[in-house]
């Protein structure tokens, strides 16, 4: 055997092996995720409910779909004939994905509402990207003692310890020691 077949048989087997690298390279599978249609979410309960009075104060409103949904996408907007809200901007999913929750105030003596997907782009939806139907929340403020804490404001709306409306940042020191590898 001379000493060019031992090369020859080297540059056949590597031909060879880029050949079937580039067919399984055709035969990959994409890592994206298509999800099959889904009907509209729809608004199964809400705190305050429909036509409910309620204490003055802090009021964290409550809104579950019933299906999960996108922490991305919402949009809340007052409902026509009624006091609008003052809320914080963004509300907060919780961990069985189905639940948003806002921060809020309210004054005694008005009605106040809410609707759910006002404008259905950039609106509440669900994991395939399908806004939900549109809904209306209205409620009552009566003159009671105000609610004056988050906590007691989280036990009206029966929330637990962990379904804070708003969670903290951590400290910008420590985060900034993380982005430097520390």
């Amino acid at each position: 055997m001379s000493p060019r077949n031992p090369v020859l048989v080297l540059a056949v087997a590597l031909a060879a092996l880029a050949t079937g690298a580039a067919r399984a390279q055709d035969n990959a599978v994409s890592p994206v995720l298509i999800l099959p249609p889904t009907p509209p979410p729809n608004v199964v309960a809400t705190y305050p409910a429909q036509d409910q009075t309620v204490a003055p104060g802090v009021l964290i409103l409550k809104v579950a779909f019933d299906q999960q949904m996108s922490p991305a996408a919402w949009n809340y907007a007052p409902a026509p004939g009624a006091e609008p809200m003052d809320c914080v901007k963004t509300p907060r999913l919780l961990s069985d994905q189905k639940t948003f929750v806002l921060l809020c105030r309210v004054l005694a003596g008005k009605t106040y509402g809410v609707t759910f997907n006002a404008q259905r782009a950039g609106g509440f939806a669900n994991l395939g990207d399908n806004p939900a139907r549109a809904a209306a929340l209205t409620f009552k403020v009566d003159a009671r003692d105000p609610v004056t804490t988050v906590r007691r404001a989280m036990e009206a709306a029966k929330l637990a310890p962990d379904q804070m409306p708003v969670q903290e940042a951590p400290p910008v020191a420590a985060a900034l020691a993380v982005v430097a590898g520390r």
